[in-house]
């Protein structure tokens, strides 16, 4: 198109004030006010600009979308006053999936945020004492409920009775455990860092550098609390003697740092926990753990094993464990600290604590769910009744959408049932898979890719994966009341 051409097409444009005074605009301006309705305008001429620009538009296609102005410019409104962040339908079988928020939290959860979010709370109040109070009383209570067993009974006066428990257990057990609450993870450990180990030198393996989401590197963390790092050992063996060689009058802490997302396999070695708590005591130093997920709940219920749980860490005889509240925990995004009560007191006092703490809608959210634990009811917390649900329950669920949506005697879109694998994600246990059912999508007229564009198009959105040119969805981490709108949608595509 020539330059002339073009000229003629942007001459044909309105301007702002134009549009501005027709009465469908003005109709607008009275329900959403003046700005909004002007900058809408505004988005839609430059993209009519735009078009032209490229030569996308001739006369005639300018001339259909100046008299479908009105309605674009009331689209591009609704979309610019419409929430960005929105919920949708995870059918990955992906359960604790960061892009997609992670954990969803449990009804109670969000009935008691709410609750105490649209009012006045006891945050920081004692109410018995009628002054101000602490606001991780909340929770604390209740982790000392769920970590009471990092304490076996019989070790409370602080000695040994019978041959159940190691000198190093009794040691650890002198006291309760204690739980503060930060932001996230990062947040945990950078305060346990700086609280324990700032000016000194902090011992980790070279095989437990790890890198996770977001370029969360544990070396940079390090640096950022003022402790320095001090490697051991080579990527995939390390041993217990590369600790003890490492330790001198600079060494502030003992890290053991969970692999996350990944594994090392093959030629490989690495300490015990237990050797590691041997030691730590032998050198009168703390040992912490970042655990990053850290599940309360026994996983080796659900099929998974060898990925470690906050108890099993603190029965063992680690000093302090750091994980989150919105990964295997299944509460809202937190970073969890527990651990002997001295220690706990050290990050509390901290200044950082102050800059790092929660509000009370994680506080009220992390309450509720933890009193989920308290009274086992765990399928009230959605991360583990997802992980709880069984390869025929959810085959059950699967067939009854197939045959919802093939009763409209369907040519163009294929629904094949498939067995398949559905993983924890979020960091937690990279290895451990648990056996579902999934539906497997062909269509006639769209490739796999246009067909996955297609169900993140509706509403709410459908959020698959694509394997071997087709969609899959498992409803491991769809929610039974979606299904019903899962299965318009599909008939839909037909």
């Amino acid at each position: 198109m020539s330059t002339a051409n073009k000229a003629a097409l942007f001459q044909k444009l309105p301007s702002t004030d134009e549009l501005l005074r027709q009465s469908d605009m003005q109709a607008l301006i009275a329900q959403e006010g003046h700005s909004a309705v002007a900058e809408s305008i505004r988005v839609v001429l430059a993209r009519l600009r735009q078009e032209i620009s490229e030569g996308q538009l001739d006369e005639k296609s300018l001339d259909l979308a100046l008299g479908g102005l009105s309605a674009a410019v009331e689209r591009q409104l609704r979309q610019s006053l419409s929430y960005s962040l929105r919920p949708l339908v995870n059918a990955t079988g992906v359960i604790l999936h960061t892009n997609l928020g992670r954990a969803p939290l449990a009804v109670a959860a969000l009935d008691h945020a709410r609750a105490t979010a649209s009012t006045y709370s006891n945050l920081e109040f004692d109410l018995a004492a009628g002054e101000r109070g602490k606001r991780d009383i909340h929770v604390d209570r209740l982790f000392q409920k769920l970590l009471a067993e990092a304490v076996l009974p019989e070790q409370a006066g602080g000695k040994r009775v019978g041959t159940g428990a190691s000198p190093v257990q009794v040691e650890r057990s002198s006291a309760a455990v204690s739980t503060i609450v930060v932001n996230n993870n990062a947040a945990a450990v950078l305060l346990a860092l700086n609280s324990l180990a700032e000016g000194g030198e902090v011992i980790v393996s070279r095989g437990e550098l790890v890198e996770i989401g977001g370029s969360f590197r544990i070396p940079d963390v390090m640096s950022k609390s003022d402790a320095t790092l001090r490697e051991v050992g080579t990527t995939n063996r390390t041993r217990i003697a590369d600790y003890e060689r490492a330790i001198n009058e600079r060494t502030r802490l003992l890290l053991r740092v969970h692999r996350s997302n990944f594994e090392i396999t093959g030629f490989t070695e690495q300490p015990g926990l237990d050797e590691l708590v041997a030691l730590a005591r032998s050198r009168r130093l703390p040992l912490m753990e970042d655990l990053g997920s850290g599940a309360l709940f026994d996983l080796r219920s659900v099929g998974i094993n060898g990925e470690p749980g906050v108890l099993d860490s603190l029965r063992t005889g680690v000093d302090i464990v750091t994980y989150s509240g919105d990964k295997l925990l299944g509460g809202p995004q937190a970073g969890l600290i527990s651990g002997r009560p001295d220690l706990v007191a050290r990050m509390r006092s901290n200044s950082l604590f102050r800059a790092l703490r929660v509000d009370k809608l994680t506080y009220a959210a992390l309450e509720a769910t933890l009193l989920a634990y308290v009274k086992h009811d765990h399928d009230a917390v959605p991360v583990l009744r997802m992980m709880r649900l069984s390869k025929e329950e959810i085959a059950r669920r699967a067939e009854k959408i197939i045959s919802d949506v093939e009763s409209g005697q369907l040519q163009r879109l294929k629904l094949q049932l498939l067995d398949g694998e559905s993983v924890i994600g979020g960091g937690a246990a990279p290895s451990a898979v648990l056996p579902t059912r999934l539906i497997a999508l062909t269509h006639a007229d769209l490739s796999a890719d246009e067909l996955n564009a297609r169900l993140r198009a509706a509403t709410p959105p459908i959020i698959a994966r694509v394997e071997d040119g087709r969609v899959l969805l498992d409803l491991r981490t769809v929610f039974p009341d979606q299904d019903a709108n899962l299965a318009t949608v599909l008939a839909s595509l037909s």
